[in-house]
């Protein structure tokens, strides 16, 4: 979807996420943009989604590292950066479930409407080869949202150790609270290390996908 275009997407999008979709497709029809444009967009929101959140939970993991390795120094000011990008973090994190939600709700609608119109074709080969297209198009989403959802699922042990980091640190703010720290860093460090290879695999097959499309 072109950038003149993006702010009528983002006026209509709160029909969309309430439930008015029929609303929403319709008023983007009108701008040229059919349900299969408006999955492509969707699924690269999805993927910039991710990207992003792979930088920032790798940027809330360094803050983690330089917490547990603190040496002198205002701890309370340290507390608050690790809470700034734990928060950022479950922002992101939100956004990513908020992109793939969309895209899947898209995906269902188009898949159906080209379902329910291959009665439509007078000519069998037509209808044949529209069917196969149907087919491939659902094979290959099917495995786009195969690994959305396991980077999704990623993301929530890495956000649990992090808020237990964070309440450890608030009820607690000195060296022996730091220690207590130190034993789950190892842990943390490899589910954020997952993490980030499954949001890279994720986007690799989103852009697989998208070439598909176009």
């Amino acid at each position: 979807m072109t950038l003149q275009f993006r702010w009528a997407g983002a006026l209509l999008a709160t029909l969309f996420l309430a439930g008015c979709s029929t609303a929403y497709y319709e008023t983007m029809e009108t701008f040229g943009f059919e349900k299969r444009d408006l999955l492509v967009d969707r699924v690269e929101d999805a993927r910039d989604a991710q990207d992003d959140a792979s930088e920032q939970f790798s940027s809330a993991l360094e803050q983690f590292r330089a917490t547990v390795n603190f040496d002198g120094g205002d701890l309370e000011k340290t507390y608050d950066r690790l809470n700034r990008e734990y928060e950022r973090s479950v922002d992101q994190a939100d956004e990513v479930r908020d992109r793939i939600d969309a895209v899947e709700q898209v995906a269902e609608d188009l898949f159906d409407e080209w379902e329910s119109e291959l009665d439509a074709y007078s000519s069998a080969q037509l209808r044949a080869e529209s069917s196969a297209m149907l087919r491939d198009t659902r094979s290959r989403y099917g495995q786009l949202m195969a690994a959305m959802r396991r980077a999704e699922a990623t993301m929530d042990p890495v956000l649990e150790a992090f808020e237990d980091q964070v309440l450890v640190l608030k009820h607690n703010l000195n060296a022996r609270a730091i220690g207590a720290l130190k034993g789950e860093l190892a842990s943390i460090e490899r589910d954020t290390d997952r993490l980030v290879r499954e949001m890279q695999q994720s986007i690799a097959e989103a852009d697989a996908f998208i070439a598909s499309m176009n």
